[in-house]
């Protein structure tokens, strides 16, 4: 940020989604684009209903002056394509619209898993896994981007 409270462009910050059935898992990366970290879970009633999703994907892309956003792609490990990751491309394509913003899917494979795995390894309790395995599933795919950036870089 720059003394007049406007983001200095050299620093604006991913946003990572983990988009559900019925959870949208929000992760942000830090100024520098190095770390992912996880910001919150966005429940909904039904798959379909995405107006207050959206909205508060809004507020966060204005509070952390997002840059781009990288949405998990659940592909089979074949490499085939299922309802979840065309349901997640129809997704990623509604936040392109909206917000005008370069929107990319990222290949999510057993993010899910990890999360779950890093949180019974920290010992959260099964009940309260729920809240947070979707927001740590999208540090897992905000953090495998930002990773690829920055090898990407390193071989040049």
């Amino acid at each position: 940020m720059s003394n007049s409270g406007v983001a200095d462009e050299n620093f604006l910050r991913v946003m990572g989604l983990d988009y559900g059935s019925k959870t949208v898992g929000i992760a942000i990366s830090d100024l520098l684009g190095v770390t992912a970290q996880p910001v919150e879970t966005v429940f909904r009633k039904k798959e379909n209903h995405l107006r207050r999703t959206l909205a508060r994907i809004d507020e966060l892309i204005e509070e952390y002056h997002i840059s781009k956003i990288v949405v998990g792609n659940p592909i089979y490990e074949d490499g085939g394509i299922g309802e979840r990751a065309r349901l997640s491309a129809s997704f990623a394509e509604k936040l392109r619209e909206r917000t005008h913003l370069p929107v990319l899917l990222w290949d999510e494979r057993e993010s899910t898993a990890f999360a779950e795995r890093s949180l019974i390894s920290q010992q959260v309790r099964r009940e309260d896994r729920k809240k947070y395995v979707d927001q740590i599933a999208a540090v897992f795919i905000l953090q495998g981007y930002l990773d690829y950036l920055h090898n990407e870089v390193e071989k040049q």
